[in-house]
């Protein structure tokens, strides 16, 4: 073996040196770069000043380990995401149904705006594994609650308008979420509770809600029936109503009020 050989032979041995802090804090930053492209991408807008979506992805349970204060964290963008949301997915409603009541309306909106449906869309965004959150929290399956999930959507959407106007937050809802909502809106059944429940449900756990008559009392021509809706022994909601599926239909209702409200309810069904 050669002297070169033997140079290059004797280098390969030589333990790695660790990397200075500077270098460390390029490498993190490119890293992030890479993160924000892909976010970027997905959303179909370019951030200006992408301290914005930085922090839009930014948990609370990793401010805290750092010792910061909670405010450095996403929930005030995403305060601010969830009003901007509100009034994008109204506008668009009331000027695509003309005919259609304000309860209607009201219907489309909630099947939109849920945590549910929001954790979906932040999932085939893949938002998740972008998230900058503590080790804890990534270990007991934060990256996939759907409220966190929920939560970074509306932060996201807080982040555009803030970078780019109202314009800009129209434009990325309209590709993320309304685009991607037509035959929800199409159908006929948003009277249907039941109809809406079963398929919110059995979208994620590929089985169906069941029905219970708790009591039925009063006379033969007016008995007023108590249902109530379960899955895997949840309590979704109960209702009241003359006949046991106007009474199912309550119940129905109020359970998607209920999952509306928390998104994590279900979480501990098994799938």
């Amino acid at each position: 073996m050669g002297f070169k050989g033997r140079l290059q032979h004797w280098l390969t041995r030589l333990p790695t040196l660790p990397k200075s802090g500077i270098e460390s804090a390029v490498e993190s930053s490119q890293e992030e770069s890479v993160i924000f492209e892909e976010v970027e991408q997905k959303l179909g807008y370019s951030f200006g000043d992408r301290s914005f979506l930085q922090k839009a992805l930014l948990h609370r349970s990793h401010v805290h380990l750092s010792g910061n204060n909670r405010n450095q964290s996403n929930e005030r963008l995403e305060f601010l995401g969830d009003a901007v949301l509100g009034l994008v997915v109204n506008e668009y409603l009331y000027l695509r149904f003309p005919k259609r009541a304000e309860g209607d309306l009201t219907k489309m909106k909630s099947l939109l705006v849920c945590g549910t449906r929001l954790s979906e869309v932040a999932g085939s965004l893949q938002l998740g594994s972008h998230i900058r959150m503590s080790r804890s929290e990534a270990a007991t399956g934060g990256r996939k609650r759907s409220s966190i999930l929920a939560d970074t959507m509306e932060a996201v959407i807080g982040a555009v308008y803030l970078d780019g106007g109202l314009d800009a937050a129209r434009r990325v809802i309209k590709n993320c979420l309304l685009d991607r909502s037509s035959k929800l809106l199409n159908r006929r059944s948003l009277g249907n509770y039941k109809s809406r429940l079963q398929e919110l449900i059995q979208a994620k756990y590929k089985s169906p809600p069941r029905y219970r008559v708790l009591r039925a009392v009063g006379p033969d021509h007016a008995r007023i029936f108590t249902v109530c809706v379960t899955f895997n022994g949840i309590v979704l909601g109960t209702g009241k109503g003359h006949n046991k599926k106007a009474a199912e239909q309550k119940a129905a209702q109020e359970a998607l009020d209920r999952l509306t409200e928390d998104p994590e309810l279900l979480n501990g069904a098994s799938e």
